[in-house]
């Protein structure tokens, strides 16, 4: 028998199988369960009926994207006494460099205090109430964003007080396979890089609190919160996850692909990198530049991973506000493939060959750019005219040897 369907039938039929498609992507779509809900309905005794202190901000949610604040406070069982704020605050409401201060959280009457303000790390007089230390913090893989070094301090504070820490685990978003970038070396140790590792280091941040207490000698009382469903080649979107901002330039988790691809260049303030724009960190642009020759050179080299698009633009605020820029948007094909602290000094060199009278390093930024990438030698080879494979290359060597010591703390695979 031949069954007809009329145009209203067929539409109907459509839509409830968008709907059902729908139903079925929502109730699969965590596929990992974060170290907060391990810890919550598996290890609550790690902190029950005790005085907790959370190092937290507006990532520091469950799958269901309600606050560890929250389910901290609401909870009968746990006695929250301190809140305590990294860079940006512990709401999110805090511009970039801005220095925070202590006041009392409005919605939940519970005190906060700034470890980027007045001081960087909890205090004596600070941990005296408490009993137990949580961090629950969404980092991005990168040495430079400066949540980790707040980690470390906040380590090394609680071994000071004799507080056990407790590292809450979350993805990190680059995936745990990727390390690249140069170590850092001693002299350029800051807030933007305490200890010497790569730029991008293939860690979630509990493997590196392990890494921070034992090969850093901080050698606190540590336990890590593992999640569960989390694999080393999984990407953010992976996850099922949702993406909180960890920062105002980071509204997507596949920004955090592009900061370390750009954001030691954007250091330099010589050359606009998206941020003012609806690109942030996937742009490379200024007035000077030649969008098709910049293409053209960068897309020669053969990138692994990668394609480099002319763009024209112009920024709604930022140094280059209203300026019309030219340069390329930088497109990731293939993540697996693709090395951004490597792409970073392809770009660096093409600038340089192209433009030899342009000064890229210019001014007292010169010395942020050090510092972020851990190293001057780098920035000095570049000024020498050095090729892109070489510059990389003197990097390997200390990567190989960092491989060999990170795969002692991997809690995945």
């Amino acid at each position: 028998m031949r069954i007809k369907f009329n145009p209203i039938h067929i539409f109907v039929i459509i839509i409830s199988l968008v709907f059902s498609t729908t139903g079925l992507k929502a109730e699969n779509s965590s596929n990992i369960r974060l170290g907060v809900e391990v810890l919550l309905k598996e290890k609550i005794d790690i902190i029950k009926n005790k005085n907790v202190g959370l190092i937290t901000n507006q990532t520091g949610v469950n799958s269901k994207l309600v606050a560890t604040i929250d389910l901290f406070h609401q909870n009968d069982i746990i006695n929250l006494v301190a809140l305590f704020g990294p860079e940006h605050g512990v709401r999110g409401d805090l511009k970039a460099g801005k220095k925070g201060s202590h006041y009392t959280d409005k919605k939940s009457g519970v005190q906060v205090y700034s470890l980027y303000g007045s001081t960087r790390r909890p205090t004596k007089n600070m941990l005296k109430d408490i009993e137990v230390l949580v961090y629950d913090i969404q980092d991005i893989g990168c040495r430079s964003y400066t949540f980790i070094s707040t980690m470390a301090y906040a380590m090394q504070a609680a071994k000071s007080n004799d507080i056990p820490f407790v590292v809450l685990d979350r993805p990190n978003p680059l995936g745990g396979k990727l390390v690249d970038g140069p170590i850092l070396e001693a002299k350029f140790k800051s807030f933007l890089g305490l200890y010497p590792i790569p730029y991008v280091y293939g860690l979630t941040c509990g493997e590196l609190a392990k890494l921070f207490n034992n090969e850093f000698n901080i050698d606190c009382d540590l336990t890590v919160v593992k999640m569960k469903g989390w694999h080393r080649d999984m990407q953010f979107d992976e996850t099922g996850l949702e993406w909180i901002p960890t920062s105002p330039h980071l509204p997507q988790s596949k920004t955090a692909m592009f900061y370390p691809t750009t954001g030691i260049i954007g250091e330099l303030h010589t050359i606009n990198i998206g941020i003012g724009y609806t690109l942030p960190f996937e742009l490379i642009g200024t007035t000077w530049i030649d969008a098709n020759g910049l293409a053209r050179e960068l897309n020669q080299r053969n990138i692994p991973g990668t394609y480099f698009r002319p763009i024209h633009y112009s920024p709604f605020y930022s140094s280059f506000k209203h300026k019309n820029l030219q340069g390329v948007q930088i497109h990731i094909l293939d993540f697996a493939k693709f090395s951004p602290v490597e792409a970073q000094i392809h770009i660096l060199t093409a600038l340089k060959k192209l433009y030899p009278e342009q000064q890229i390093f210019n001014g007292t930024r010169t010395a942020m750019f050090d510092k972020v990438i851990g190293t001057a030698k780098v920035r000095q080879a570049i000024q020498n005219g050095k090729k892109s494979k070489e510059i990389i290359q003197g990097w390997q060597k200390d990567l190989r040897q960092f491989e060999k010591i990170r795969q002692q703390y991997f809690l995945y695979d």
